[in-house]
């Protein structure tokens, strides 16, 4: 079955769909399911699907989540199986997590649940933040809620098979931010007869630059990171009447990403008040902290344990984002790592490629975990 699992991973890997467009992704999902008889096969949001396992009495709901979706990625690998999708590429190794599914559907289609019901659940567009939320609204996800729910992303930079876990947060909250100035173009001769957003930038992104650097604030880490800037029009000759500031805002914990965005709002508020600019504050890509429940990391300890797999314990939670963050806000739940290679290329690199002797890994932490809550 490794062999079969390992030629998935390699087809899904090849044929990569973004976020939202993951239709011939999850045919191909449910294709390899059905062999395993789950009793019931729910679609939610436009390409998810969860394939419910039930137990004979009643009990606990227990759910994994992989997710579906690729990244804007050109590949540049000489694989046998590289991406045939121009611009394209599984580069966050979402095609190993989902075989890392398919892995224990067949496990528990040899061991099915005694009591209660077990969810694997492929969740569409992880990568632009509204999948698992488009998945907890759609409304057939109501019968299906879990009491516990689990997920892993593959770690590049630590050692294969290494477990690696953190109560509380463990992935960074994060929001893009958007800013608008509103001021009035003038004939470039004649500045003082327009409102120019030109100084308000300056002094927003100095403010900005003071606010992430005040620890007083915050509890953890905070970050404030400028990536794009527009001013006016390019014409010599006008002096400029509108501006777009956009900031990705990060902290590790979400009552730090609170404060944060309150402060960052009142500076701009207060910036193009003075300036005699209209500011408009909008927001994208919103993820919240992913807080793991204490007793789920206990459960991944102890499978750790079982298989034999050494544990890292985080001080610190990774500054990248996860939407699975949405589902800890509901439920019990972890999200943990798993080593893919000390050495191994990093995440959303051209050149990545999930290792295929983690799944067998993962898929036996995912079954040991099982097997505690529904046997």
């Amino acid at each position: 079955m490794i062999t079969k699992i390992i030629k998935l991973r390699h087809a899904l890997h090849q044929n990569p769909e973004v976020s939202n467009n993951e239709y011939k992704t999850a045919e191909r999902i449910e294709k390899f399911m059905k062999p395993f008889l789950p009793d019931e096969t729910i679609n939610l949001s436009k390409t998810g699907k969860a394939f419910v396992f039930n137990g004979k009495e009643a009990g606990e709901t227990l759910m994994f989540r992989s997710e579906l979706d690729a990244l804007p990625i050109t590949e540049t690998s000489n694989l046998e199986y590289a991406s045939v999708n121009r611009n394209v590429a599984h580069a966050c190794g979402h095609d190993g997590h989902m075989a890392i599914l398919a892995s224990l559907a067949q496990k528990i289609a040899s061991d099915r649940p005694r009591k209660g019901r077990v969810v694997l659940l492929f969740q569409p567009a992880e990568e632009v933040e509204q999948g698992a939320v488009d998945v907890m609204e759609s409304p057939r996800f109501k019968e299906i809620e879990p009491d516990y729910l689990f997920a892993l992303h593959n770690i590049p930079g630590s050692k294969e098979h290494n477990v690696l876990v953190k109560s509380g947060s463990f992935s960074a909250a994060s929001k893009g931010m958007t800013i608008q100035l509103f001021g009035r173009t003038s004939h470039a001769a004649e500045p003082e007869n327009g409102v120019s957003p030109a100084n308000a930038i300056s002094l927003i992104i100095q403010d900005l630059n003071q606010l992430a650097k005040n620890k007083a604030f915050f509890k953890d880490l905070s970050l404030l990171t400028i990536i794009h800037i527009q001013l006016g029009e390019i014409s010599f000759g006008t002096s400029p009447g509108y501006a777009e500031i956009r900031v990705t805002l990060r902290s590790f914990e979400n009552a730090d990403m609170e404060i944060l965005t309150a402060n960052a709002e009142k500076i701009v508020r207060e910036v193009s008040k003075a300036e005699g600019l209209r500011a408009e504050i909008s927001y994208s890509e919103v993820f919240p902290a992913s807080d793991n429940t204490k007793q789920c990391v206990s459960f991944v300890e102890q499978a750790a344990k079982e298989n034999k797999l050494e544990v890292e314990r985080l001080e610190k939670p990774f500054k990248w984002s996860e939407d699975f963050a949405y589902f800890a806000q509901k439920y019990n739940t972890c999200l943990f790592g798993l080593g893919a290679g000390a050495t191994h290329v990093p995440l959303h690199n051209p050149t990545f490629n999930f290792p295929d002797e983690i799944i067998e890994t993962g898929s036996k932490l995912f079954f040991s975990i099982y097997k505690k809550i529904n046997f």
